[in-house]
């Protein structure tokens, strides 16, 4: 081998190991919570904001703004005194003239347990009426810095009355 060659084919072997090392390091965590959104009653944890001037036939509210500030608890009841474990602030927009979709825009806020102070950013479609819903982890903070992965999305309970929801959500989260 060339004298040349050989000092550039160590970096290459170096630069190779290090991306292995920074690979290995890489974890995936599984988190599921319930969130909660509450419309009814006199603390709402999601207020609607804005609606669009349109009128349109069918149901799906399209043009609504919807700024949440939402419970995340390990349990599905919340009003059993679950500890909430962060919350979800964002907003959610009906995005969809013809079905109830909405556009999501939230970070998920830890405040309680091992992820006490991180954040994970979520973004995507919901069409509400699916049994699954995905979204995707597009970032976080604090443990889940450069954050990827997905969300899904499962109703648990919807109250038609009130308008009021828990969702479970499982997240996907590499770091």
């Amino acid at each position: 081998m060339a004298p040349a060659v050989q000092p550039r084919l160590q970096l290459v072997v170096v630069i190779v190991a290090i991306a292995a090392l920074a690979a290995a390091a890489e974890t995936t965590t599984h988190i599921k919570v319930y969130w909660h959104d509450v419309v009814s009653g006199p603390n709402p944890t999601a207020v609607q904001v804005a609606r669009a001037a349109v009128t349109n036939s069918s149901s799906s509210f399209f043009g609504a703004v919807i700024v949440i500030d939402d419970p995340l608890t390990e349990g599905p009841d919340l009003k059993k005194g679950e500890t909430p474990v962060g919350r979800a602030q964002g907003t959610y927009i009906s995005a969809s003239m013809d079905k109830l979709a909405l556009f999501m825009n939230m970070n998920f806020v830890f405040q309680a347990g091992r992820y006490n102070g991180s954040s994970v950013a979520i973004m995507g479609r919901n069409e509400v009426f699916y049994a699954v819903r995905e979204m995707a982890i597009i970032g976080g903070t604090g443990v889940f810095r450069w954050a990827r992965g997905y969300a899904q999305a499962r109703t648990h309970t919807f109250n038609v009355k009130a308008g009021d929801a828990t969702v479970e959500y499982n997240l996907y989260i590499k770091h």
